[in-house]
């Protein structure tokens, strides 16, 4: 099997220092490349920049899945199952409020998955989420 290479992404910010902060304390992350207007983060091995777009940040609408109101858009890493669980409990120390508190969806099925979603300082809906077996994330049965 090939190895996945890093993603990279841009989202918009309104406040550059709350997005350090939160990204780095809150998250883990670390700061790779910055400047006055953008912020690049070491993203669970993947690069992600915060750019200074107070205009575009924040946008969110919610779709229903699973009698949960989904933040549209929203983006996330999948991480390994006990990785997801001491993230889960290192955001609730920093008393980060949930839009879904962390749960286990599918229990028992294929595609049996932990999820949380929450927001970043700035508006943005992440996601965290992982399988109990990697070979299920894209099972439909």
């Amino acid at each position: 099997m090939k190895q996945i290479r890093p993603f990279h992404l841009a989202f918009p910010v309104a406040d550059l220092e709350k997005t350090r902060t939160f990204f780095q304390d809150v998250l883990g992350c670390k700061i790779g490349r910055t400047d006055e207007r953008w912020i690049d983060f070491d993203f669970f091995g993947h690069q992600i920049t915060a750019h200074l777009t107070p205009e575009k940040a924040g946008t969110v609408h919610h779709n229903p899945v699973d009698s949960k109101a989904v933040p549209i858009p929203h983006f996330g890493i999948i991480l390994e199952w006990d990785q997801w669980h001491t993230l889960a409990e290192r955001v609730k120390k920093h008393a980060v409020d949930f839009i879904i508190e962390p749960y286990i969806r599918f229990e028992g099925e294929p595609g049996e998955q932990a999820t949380m979603f929450f927001i970043d300082p700035n508006g943005n809906a992440l996601e965290f989420k992982s399988f109990k077996n990697d070979e299920s994330i894209f099972a439909t049965s």
